[in-house]
């Protein structure tokens, strides 16, 4: 069992193509999330809104990690970046958060459900840690069938101390399920800080009792979470066992888009702190000093994606929502024989 925060870092072997890339995917992802909290602001998104913001480069070293389309990916009600990565129509995701028709989910699912099986997501999950055992049962099912699978099963810290992980956990180690377990440390269990909510806060250690190899990574650095998420990901399809890890990561925004207060449970000089680690502005850093980008291309990219995600809100915006008479639809199933099901 490792502790890979404090270990020495792998090499990294990225093109110059793949570094702009993960830059330009990043950047996508930072915009669309505050266009997320513009619109959530302004009435045009309800319920509960959770953004990513601050935790791209985790999303990007996990997804860009696995085969898109064949293996499962699964997660809590922090989506979008999910979504969007593997290949959900953006125009789709954001008209499913406005509860338009041409959502993913026919406007009836949300900012918390999104869902695109055709790209290998199965969601997206409200009930904090309700989807962990269901990703173990993605896994199971690779297994059954004989499937070359490797299932993402992303988790927060708080739901790292619910009862069912635990349960799940043991299952999956006892039946040797090839399922990564991805604890997305961002430090706050919605605004209770992480030593406040966990007895142990070395949360990798939670798949110590079951034999699963577990260890903690950081994931602030696009570079590093991509190098140790490959790395994992390898492992588990080579030996079709199960893998615990702790992503370290910390979130710029509140736990949803509601959360005004988060000076109730941290101090602004520690936001100001942590935000010296932006993952977007380390990976500037790097494509500068390696002479693959420089300042103006930066700036002409990041005004791109602007007017992207600008566009992609006006196309959701200007769907209608469902009609009333579809309130019931695709609530059940009808599995009759003679439906030929």
């Amino acid at each position: 069992m490792r502790n890979q925060v404090e270990n020495e870092q792998p090499p990294h072997t990225e093109s110059p193509a793949q570094l702009e890339q993960y830059y330009r995917d990043m950047v996508f992802i930072r915009h669309f999330e505050e266009k997320c909290n513009v619109a959530y602001r302004q009435g045009k998104i309800g319920g509960y809104m959770h953004t990513y913001i601050g935790m791209e480069a985790l999303a990007v070293g996990w997804l860009y990690s696995i085969r898109k389309g064949e293996d499962y990916v699964i997660t809590a009600y922090r989506d979008h970046a999910h979504a969007l990565l593997l290949g959900t129509d953006p125009v789709a995701a954001m008209a499913e958060l406005m509860g338009r028709k041409g959502g993913t989910a026919g406007g009836k699912g949300g900012s918390m459900h999104l869902f695109d099986p055709e790209k290998g997501f199965y969601g997206g999950w409200g009930i904090v840690g309700g989807h962990i055992p269901l990703g173990a049962g993605l896994a199971f099912a690779s297994k059954y069938r004989g499937q070359d699978r490797v299932t993402l099963n992303f988790l927060g810290d708080g739901a790292a101390n619910q009862g069912v992980l635990f349960e799940t956990l043991n299952m999956a180690s006892l039946w040797e399920l090839p399922c990564i377990f991805i604890i997305e440390n961002n430090e706050f269990a919605m605004g209770t800080r992480l030593e406040y909510h966990a007895a142990d806060t070395h949360l990798w250690k939670r798949g110590e009792p079951f034999g699963i190899k577990s260890e903690r990574i950081d994931g602030m650095d696009a570079l590093d979470m991509r190098e140790n998420a490959q790395r994992i990901v390898d492992w588990v399809r080579e030996n079709q066992k199960p893998y615990l890890v702790e992503v370290m990561c910390y979130r710029f925004s509140g736990h949803g888009a509601a959360d005004n207060d988060r000076q109730l449970y941290r101090t602004k000089e520690e936001e100001l702190e942590n935000m010296k680690r932006d993952p977007i502005k380390r990976l500037e850093a790097v494509l500068i000093e390696r002479n693959i980008l420089n300042a103006e291309r930066l700036e002409a990219i990041d005004a791109e994606l602007i007017e992207q995600v600008e566009k992609i809100y006006e196309a959701a915006d200007a769907q209608p929502f469902p009609d009333v008479s579809e309130v019931y639809d695709n609530i059940y199933t009808d599995m009759t024989p003679d439906k030929g099901h």
